[in-house]
C-alpha cells in the first residue's frame, strides 16, 4: 500500500497540481492583500471614506459602530462589505487567470505552428511519404 501510494504521489501530474495549489494560494493572498491595502482604500476615497470591510446589517435591528462591537454583543450580523471586497478579489483573479490562461494558449499555439510537415498519407495505401513525392514508393500510386 505504501508503494501505491509513493507511485501515486510522485506521478508527474500530481506533482504540477501540488505546485500549482501552491502558487495559486500564495498568489490567492497576494490578490487579497492588492484588494484590501491598495484597491479599497482608492474606491473608499472616492466614495467619502466609506470603509467597505466594515459595512454590515445588525440582524437585531439596532445599530453598532462595528462588526466586532456586533460580534461582541452576541448579534449576527451580515458582512454585505466583506462580500462585496470578495467580489472585488474574485473579478481581479479572474481576470489575470484569464489572461494567464490566453497567454499560455498563445505560446503553446506557436509551439504547434512551428512544427513543420515534410510527409503526407497516401490517399491509397496510407504510407507516410514525403510531401514532394508523385508516386508512392510502396503502392506505386500516381500522386496528385
Amino acid at each position: 500500500m505504501l508503494k501505491e501510494f509513493k507511485k501515486f504521489a510522485l506521478k508527474g501530474n500530481m506533482v504540477d497540481l501540488a505546485v500549482g495549489v501552491i502558487i495559486g494560494a500564495a498568489f490567492g493572498a497576494l490578490v487579497t492583500s492588492l484588494v484590501k491595502d491598495i484597491i479599497m482604500p482608492i474606491i473608499s476615497l472616492f466614495t467619502g471614506k466609506l470603509d467597505f470591510s466594515n459595512l454590515f446589517f445588525a440582524m437585531d435591528g439596532n445599530k453598532y459602530e462595528t462588526i466586532q462591537a456586533a460580534t461582541d454583543a452576541g448579534v449576527a450580523t451580515i458582512n454585505y462589505g466583506v462580500f462585496i471586497t470578495s467580489v472585488i478579489n474574485f473579478i481581479i483573479l479572474a481576470f489575470v487567470v484569464f489572461l494567464l490562461v490566453k497567454a499560455i494558449t498563445k505560446l503553446r499555439k506557436k509551439e504547434e505552428e512551428a512544427v513543420v510537415v515534410t510527409t503526407k498519407k497516401c490517399p491509397h495505401c496510407f504510407t507516410e511519404i514525403p510531401l514532394e513525392a508523385t508516386r508512392c514508393p510502396n503502392c506505386t500510386s500516381e500522386l496528385k
